[in-house]
Order: structure tokens, then sequence, then C-alpha cells
């Protein structure tokens, strides 16, 4: 790796999901709320592009919950992530679904060099707010995908509601993750990220809020983005 792909990699992040690793696919464990918001993620990519025989990538993988999904949707796809066990996790889980996923512990700068313009659909999720510089993730996927593309992102908004809603909330108050999870420090506004994506010559096409209802403890799509997003992005036509 280069010097400027160790400043975009945070070790503390690293060890984090490391250690919690073996909890990938517990449905009842640390990782229960992307279990629970994965169909919602999937709809949202499907209701923009078909993923049959699709190259896909999964940027910050980790335990390979949506690269499955996308899996069994029909897409070809490649995951890449920096923790080596949540990667072996991913294999492991892989084999026993009868799933052919290409799994690769490599940075997505990295893999951008030797692979430039391979992919119809991108997707980044829950992952932009672990990194010191998420630019160079966009940089790095706008170079990866094919002209006519899809780049789907996923992260959370920075403002009072975001810090009191997906840290203090989640965190300590429905303890839906574990405390730690997210520095509020590292939350990006839309605008912010639509700016990095200009600046790579991709454009918003469409936004979507992520919503948790405590009663019912479940997650639906909506039009609020004022906490956790979705957002779609294209070359610039």
């Amino acid at each position: 790796m280069t010097t400027a792909e160790h400043a975009n990699v945070e070790p503390a992040e690293i060890d984090k999901f490391s250690a919690l690793a073996h909890n990938w696919w517990d449905e009842q464990g640390e990782f229960r709320t992307l279990h629970q918001i994965n169909p919602h993620r999937l709809q949202w990519i499907r209701s923009h592009v078909d993923l049959q025989d699709k190259a896909v990538l999964d940027i910050g993988c980790g335990g390979g919950i949506l690269a499955e999904a996308m899996a069994k949707a029909g897409a070809r796809v490649t995951g890449i992530d920096l923790a080596d066990a949540s990667l072996q996790v991913a294999r492991l889980h892989a084999l026993d679904s009868h799933l052919d996923i290409d799994y690769r512990l490599v940075s997505a700068e990295r893999l951008a060099r030797e692979t430039p313009a391979a992919f119809d659909v991108i997707t980044c999720m829950e992952m932009l707010e672990h990194v010191p510089e998420p630019a160079s993730i966009i940089r790095a996927a706008a170079r990866m995908l094919r002209p006519d593309g899809w780049l789907f992102v996923s992260t959370i908004n920075r403002n009072l509601k975001a810090y009191l809603l997906a840290i203090v909330g989640a965190e300590y108050l429905l303890r839906l993750l574990p405390k730690g999870t997210h520095d509020y420090a590292k939350f990006l506004q839309p605008s912010a990220l639509c700016a990095m994506a200009r600046d790579c010559g991709l454009e918003a096409v469409d936004l979507a809020g992520v919503e948790y209802n405590p009663l019912t403890q479940r997650f639906r799509l909506t039009d609020d983005a004022s906490v956790n997003y979705l957002l779609a992005l294209r070359h610039i036509r």
C-alpha cells in the first residue's frame, strides 16, 4: 500500500470490526441493524438497476451481508475490506450459502489502479463515516465505475438530530449499536458528499432517507434524509 492508502485507514476501526467479526451473521447480535436494513438497501438498489449478471463491487463489505444479497439477485459480486477477520467470515458464509463471491483484502484506492472502469454497480454502505478521507473512496469508486454504471452510498447526515438519534439514541439509549460505533466528526451532509462526487465527475440522481421506528423496531425508506440516507450517483453526462 502507498502512504496515501495507509492514511485512509483508521487502525482502531479495523480492530473494532475485527473483534466483532464472529458476530457478522448473528441476526440478534451487534450487527442486527444491518440485517434489518439490508432488505431495504437491496430494494432501493434494485429500483434503479437490474443486478442480473452485473459486475458489482461492494466496498467495505464486512461479513458479506449486502454482498450475498446482491449475489442472490444474480450479480457477479466482488467484496473488498481491510479487516481480514471479517473477510474470513464472509468467505465461509458464502461457501455455506453456495454463493460464488470474490472477497479480497485490498483498499478501494489500490483496486482502482488495478481495475479502472471494471464495474457496472458499486456499493459503499455504512462505511464512509469510518474512514479519515471519504473523498478518496469516492474518487476510487468513480474510477472503477463504467460510464453507464451506478454508485450507491449510504452514510449518516451531520446535524444535531443525527447526533441525538444515531449516537445518543442508537448507541446509548436503545443499544442498537455498540457504544463508540460512530464518531460525529465523521458524519457527512448530503451536500458535502455531492460536492465530493462532482469533483470526481459524478452527480447525484436520487436521495432517500432511512428511518427507524423504536416502537415497531423496524426500518423503512422515507423522503427524510436528515439522519441516515442513501445516495445514488452516476457519471455526469
